[in-house]
């Protein structure tokens, strides 16, 4: 077997663990010789519709089995999966789809009127295939469970390079026009190792498929290690924490990525104390601070909680805080990585002392290639062997990271620097706030100040003088937010992370955004 990329994973697999649960989706389990099957019908049926080594073959859609069905059936046959964020209205997806140039487009059973609208609008886009029946629209798609029964389940093997490349994953799009990073077959090996030596998985480890898999900690948090391993994938199609939390009890499930807004969710059920969590080991938390007293809910449950840090371009593991040190270093992401180098710079470039605020910088084999068809935007992120990451953070006495925010958030008051993140993790230790967000917003005095947005609980006050005077016990003056807005809900990406451009398009109305 000449192929050193995804496309073997499952081949492998199969010869060392065949009878293993491989993926478990709405009640069907797939063993790994018959999810293997399922990969090389893939790959065949590709194939047949002329997909050849370098195109690009996109999914989009809620979780399932055929996400992961076309990721590996690409690695077979050298071709490049492109997941596409199942939320971006018609034209955004036009615009991925046209940017990645692709040739064949599976969608899941809500997005066949999407296909409907851009079927005459992306010609080149040559086929166009439903996972499952469409609830509405796509009766022009072809049936992807036809084609794969018609298909040869004969092995393929294009020989791929680790440096050849895998998937293009399109950033959030949180600010301008998103970019795809282009991950290869190293970066997405790499990464596994660094996750499997990092969250410790087992050779039967279930994991929950929770966080989307067109996004990079979806995909690559705990999912694509545990396949490695010979574990279970067990997928729901989206986040309900009802729902959710029975998943994981009936389950068995060990593990589990999440965003901090899902593991919030899931701890206010009434039914939370009462489900039997105890298979559950490890969740690994990323793409916003955790907060305190998220962390402590889980804690009391037994489960393991181990804060990362990470991003797209990252495959996406750059740090993790070790489960022992979760509660004495809380607010810390931890340590790099196995495989994966971080330091905090200076400006200038030089290194910064113990405790001082400065960039990210991270590289390693998991670092992505670059941003697909962007030269310019790549060399403005990828220097000298490193990435720069755009966020702020600090690195202690012990070598633990602290993320303190994205440079572009950072607000500037009166010559002093505020991290809306640091304000945001002590408004959710206040009673009655769930969710919090800090943007700046002009002032003739200070140049900058600082607007909390909150959503509290049913029932509790909203009192903007209470919150600002219960901050100042917590916070120095300068960081307690000038203003404060309550709001119903805050406008989030598909992985929970609060959209702070809606915010500010919102509160400040004359203020250029981009989605």
């Amino acid at each position: 077997m000449r192929n050193a990329g995804l496309g073997s994973w499952t081949e492998r697999r199969l010869l060392i663990s065949p009878d293993r649960d491989a993926i478990w989706f709405e009640g069907t389990t797939t063993s790994h010789a018959g999810f293997a099957e399922r990969v090389r019908r893939t790959a065949a049926a590709l194939a047949g519709l002329g997909v050849v080594r370098g195109d690009r073959v996109a999914w989009t859609g809620g979780n399932h089995p055929s996400a992961l069905e076309t990721l590996y059936a690409c690695g077979q046959l050298g071709a490049i999966w492109v997941p596409v964020n199942a939320r971006l209205a018609a034209p955004e997806a036009e615009y991925v789809l046209r940017h990645a140039g692709a040739s064949v487009v599976v969608h899941g059973r809500d997005h066949g009127g999407l296909a409907d609208a851009l079927r005459d609008r992306l010609p080149t886009v040559r086929h166009w295939l439903a996972a499952e029946p469409p609830t509405e629209g796509g009766a022009d798609s072809a049936d992807y469970e036809q084609l794969l029964a018609a298909a040869d389940p004969e092995p393929r093997d294009e020989p791929v390079a680790l440096e050849d490349p895998c998937l293009i994953m399109y950033t959030s799009g949180t600010t301008g026009r998103p970019k795809g990073a282009v991950l290869t077959h190293g970066n997405m090996t790499w990464n596994a190792v660094n996750q499997l030596l990092g969250f410790d998985f087992a050779q039967d480890e279930r994991t929950l498929a929770l966080a989307p898999l067109f996004h990079i900690g979806g995909l690559n948090g705990t999912v694509n290690p545990s396949l490695l391993r010979g574990g279970c994938a067990v997928i729901v199609r989206r986040f309900d924490p009802v729902d959710t939390l029975r998943v994981i009890e009936e389950q068995r499930v060990n593990s589990f990525f999440a965003v901090p807004t899902m593991l919030d969710a899931m701890a206010r059920e009434p039914d939370f104390l009462t489900r039997d969590l105890s298979a559950l080991r490890t969740i690994g938390a990323a793409g916003a601070p955790l907060p305190l007293p998220t962390l402590h809910t889980w804690l009391e449950r037994g489960v393991t909680m181990q804060q990362a840090y990470g991003m797209t371009e990252a495959s996406p593991g750059a740090t993790v805080l070790d489960s022992a040190d979760a509660v004495r270093k809380v607010g810390s992401a931890g340590k790099p990585v196995f495989f994966t180098d971080v330091r905090v710079l200076r400006p200038d470039g030089s290194r910064a002392d113990v405790d001082e605020v400065g960039e990210i910088v991270i590289q390693g084999p998991n670092i992505m290639a670059g941003y697909w068809d962007e030269p310019e935007q790549t060399a403005a992120v990828l220097q000298d062997g490193w990435y720069r990451s755009g966020d702020a953070g600090s690195v202690d006495a012990e070598g633990f990271l602290y993320v303190r925010d994205r440079y572009k958030d950072m607000i500037i008051s009166g010559g002093e620097n505020i991290y809306p993140a640091e304000v945001e993790s002590a408004l959710l230790e206040l009673d009655g706030v769930q969710e919090a967000a800090v943007i700046g917003v002009p002032d003739e005095k200070w140049g900058e100040v600082g607007l909390a947005v909150l959503v509290v609980a049913p029932g509790a006050e909203r009192d903007a003088d209470a919150v600002r005077t219960a901050l100042r016990e917590r916070l120095a003056g300068f960081k307690v937010p000038r203003l404060v807005e309550f709001a119903d809900q805050l406008p989030k990406t598909a992985t929970g992370k609060i959209r702070k451009p809606d915010l500010r398009a919102h509160y400040l109305p004359t203020e250029e955004t981009t989605a």
